[in-house]
């Protein structure tokens, strides 16, 4: 499967008709993202936690074959020591991520870009993330933000753990487009205000082919990698996320994207 979506879905600027129709209500947006997209990242847990009840209603508001990311606390990657923060993620997963149920996607864990690549100590933080919570399986993915994790080791080091590497189009942070886990997650920060859906058309049209290759199983040309090896080719879910950039066009991005996709 390949899914295209946006970070969260409350933001003024999408209001008024530029995404959610006149006058739609607030309290039913996520109702109205959840049909114009295919996954939505959830942000707002970077900052604070949640009761079950909250995660239960956004499954409960989504369509059916919805998917949500989940970005981790800020608590668990903001730290000098990431191989103590095990207190720090058990309570991220424990506070009800698995009321989603099957809607349930990846767990994007994000670092600073101040936080270079340790690699004993980052190899002690990824044997913290669990397979499972509650008895559901979990999926892993990380983004590094410095150039230090722009080496083979890193790469090498995902991969034994089955954790994805997040690839970033940004104008800031480094890429890393190592396909490392069984699935791909892709954040596209990218967009510019001068284009109608954010993108010019031929990048969108190259974002379509690069989904459509991971989820084909095989890597991209053009992307930059680190390892020295590529994945064995296999089919792989892939989530591709409009965020960040030109904000608002976001929601534009991804109903593009999707459309090229089909």
């Amino acid at each position: 499967m390949i899914r295209v979506g946006i970070g969260g879905w409350t933001y003024e600027p999408w209001r008024g008709g530029t995404f959610y129709p006149e006058k739609w209500p607030q309290k039913r947006e996520l109702e109205y993202a959840s049909r114009a997209v295919t996954a939505i990242e959830i942000n707002g847990t970077y900052y604070s936690s949640f009761k079950p009840a909250s995660f239960a209603g956004w499954r409960d508001t989504a369509p059916d074959g919805f998917v949500f990311a989940v970005k981790a606390s800020r608590y668990c990657t903001n730290r000098k020591v990431l191989a103590e923060a095990g207190e720090s993620i058990g309570k991220f997963l424990g506070q009800g991520l698995t009321e989603l149920g099957d809607k349930l996607g990846p767990i994007l864990w994000q670092f600073m870009a101040t936080k270079k690549f340790d690699a004993d100590d980052f190899a002690a933080f990824l044997k913290l993330l669990p397979e499972k919570q509650d008895g559901v399986p979990l999926r892993h993915a990380v983004q590094v933000r410095h150039d230090s994790f722009q080496v083979p080791e890193f790469v090498a080091m995902a991969r034994a753990a089955g954790v994805a590497i997040v690839f970033a189009d940004s104008a800031d942070y480094p890429a890393i487009a190592d396909v490392t886990g069984d699935f791909v997650y892709a954040r596209l920060e990218n967009a510019e205000a001068q284009y109608v859906a954010g993108y010019a058309p031929s990048a969108l049209d190259r974002w379509s082919d690069a989904a459509q290759e991971w989820a084909e199983g095989g890597s991209p040309e053009g992307l930059p990698y680190a390892g020295a090896d590529r994945a064995l080719r296999q089919p792989r879910d892939t989530f591709i996320f409009m965020i960040n950039g030109a904000k608002e066009k976001a929601p534009a991005a991804a109903q593009a994207l999707i459309e090229r996709i089909g």
